[in-house]
């Protein structure tokens, strides 16, 4: 967490790794890694320099989870003068030019890049394996990591798995199809789950261990729809929650307290921002409590990604998280006035950004967040929705998970409160999985998950079409909106890459 101090520093060294595989730009040049890497420090270094690229303002600060959270059901563009390919996104009318692909999609690449130097300058070392797969291992899962949210995004990507010597070879590499992508980044994954360790030192949860490496797992089976890998993942963590150091924390709000971060206990795996620290390629640089926060007098947020008035009005007001998850008041001229009063976007606005950024900028800009990419109630939903699924209904097993969470949601701040009720048994399956999916809704509300469970539900006829709909979009299209499109730029350089369909 905050003891990689020096991470995006880290990057503008691996930067030069990454360089041939940034597929929208003219390679300028390799790094190659027999040159860089004569100790597993040195190989250390390069994969800190790769969480550097990864709490970047291209994707985990701002531009690709920005990109999920306005595709799903529960943000919407508030202020409406943002950029076009916000809007775009939000809206589903992306094309083979929009700014944000054009800013994460090379990034990505950047992130895989130099973890394959990594790998391949810890295999040269030659090494025991006792000595080098531990460093392998932490390398393999970013890998896995990275192309996890690709796949899910574009669907069949050309997969690099080596170290790129040639930058011209890059031009023609085809698609791997999403079967293929799958597959490698499982047996990555299940490499790291067998040589990360329990815990990193210092319990810094910014980095992986095998609770992270069988969490990712447990997701990407939930997502292939292979149900029972997917409780055998998510029983295991739950299982052995004392060994990784895993529980819920009490309070729900504590997660969004910047300056608690390191202390969380729920953490899996999570992206780390440094307050008011920025390096090269815009590192560090954590945009989020700004693209969220309320636009104008007092406050200085953007309004870029609000929730619609529906979204708010249907949650129930004596769920806790609801309290935790909304900014719905703010002082103007030193009166606290209701989101009707707001200036830009007249409805309440996301505040697990904006509410707690520690040590930030007065927009909430260069926080100190850690965002979650995983966290334990994330996992008792995943076992309680693989469980079900793999029973045929729900049995008591799956739905203490349940239970668990909304236990949690009762306390407020320390005040037990008798909401959300306890689930009882006599469900019938369906049921049982569609209130899973809404505690999914809610628990993990502006955490960059809902896309992808609308995605592989295939809800999005439903949740944008439908009579109930939060956030309607008439123009969906089952067809084409569940991937996004791939850059023509990028297509130009690589005839080999072809486009996704309907775009």
């Amino acid at each position: 967490m905050k003891t990689i101090r020096n991470k995006f520093l880290l990057a503008a060294l691996v930067g030069s790794l990454a360089s041939c595989i940034d597929l929208e730009e003219k390679p300028q040049g390799v790094l190659a890694p027999e040159g860089l890497f004569k100790s597993t420090k040195d190989v250390q270094t390069a994969i800190n320099g790769a969480y550097g690229l990864i709490a970047s303002e291209p994707l985990y600060g701002r531009n690709f989870v920005t990109a999920l959270m306005l595709r799903d059901d529960m943000a919407d563009i508030g202020d409406r003068t943002t950029a076009a390919a916000r809007q775009q996104t939000n809206d589903f009318n992306m094309d083979a030019s929009n700014g944000l692909v054009a800013s994460f999609w090379p990034r990505w690449y950047k992130v895989i890049s130099t973890v394959n130097s990594a790998i391949k300058g810890a295999e040269d070392l030659k090494l025991a394996p006792e000595q080098a797969n531990p460093t392998i291992a932490e390398a393999r899962f970013v890998r896995a990591f990275s192309y996890f949210h690709l796949v899910q995004s574009f669907g069949a990507i050309p997969y690099i798995e080596t170290f790129v010597s040639d930058p011209e070879s890059v031009k023609t590499i085809g698609k791997s199809s999403e079967e293929e992508v799958y597959a490698k980044l499982i047996a990555d994954l299940e490499f790291a789950k067998q040589w990360l360790p329990d815990q990193q030192p210092a319990d810094v949860r910014t980095r992986p261990t095998k609770g992270s490496a069988a969490t990712c797992l447990a997701s990407v089976y939930l997502t292939r729809g292979d149900y029972q890998k997917a409780y055998t993942e998510s029983k295991w963590v739950i299982d052995n929650k004392d060994k990784f150091a895993y529980r819920l924390e009490s309070d729900f709000q504590d997660l969004f307290i910047a300056t608690k971060a390191d202390q969380i206990k729920e953490t899996i795996f999570a992206v780390d921002f440094i307050g008011q620290k920025v390096g090269p390629e815009s590192t560090n640089d954590d945009l989020m409590g700004a693209m969220t926060g309320i636009r104008g007098t007092d406050q200085n947020g953007w309004s870029v990604a609000v929730p619609t008035l529906k979204v708010y009005q249907t949650w129930d007001a004596r769920d806790y998280r609801k309290r935790v998850s909304f900014e719905d008041s703010m002082r103007i001229g030193g009166v606290l006035r209701p989101y009707t009063a707001f200036p830009t976007a007249a409805r309440p606005h996301i505040a697990k950004f904006a509410r707690y950024p520690g040590n930030a900028n007065s927009e909430g800009r260069y926080s100190d967040h850690n965002y979650f990419c995983f966290r334990y109630a994330e996992v008792l939903l995943t076992a309680a929705e693989a469980l079900a699924e793999v029973n045929g209904a729900p049995n008591a097993e799956a739905i203490g998970y349940i239970n668990q969470v909304r236990a949690r949601a009762r306390n407020w701040a320390g005040r037990q409160t008798t909401f959300p009720a306890d689930v009882a048994l006599g469900m019938t399956k369906d049921a049982f999985i569609n209130l899973v999916l809404e505690e999914r809704r809610l628990e993990l509300a502006f955490e960059f998950k809902r896309w992808y469970d609308i995605k592989r539900r295939k809800l999005g006829d439903v949740v944008f079409k439908g009579a109930n709909s939060l956030e309607p979009h008439t123009n969906f299209d089952a067809s084409r909106d569940y991937l996004m499109p791939h850059l023509s730029t990028e297509m130009a350089i690589n005839p080999n890459l072809t486009q996704n369909p309907g775009y």
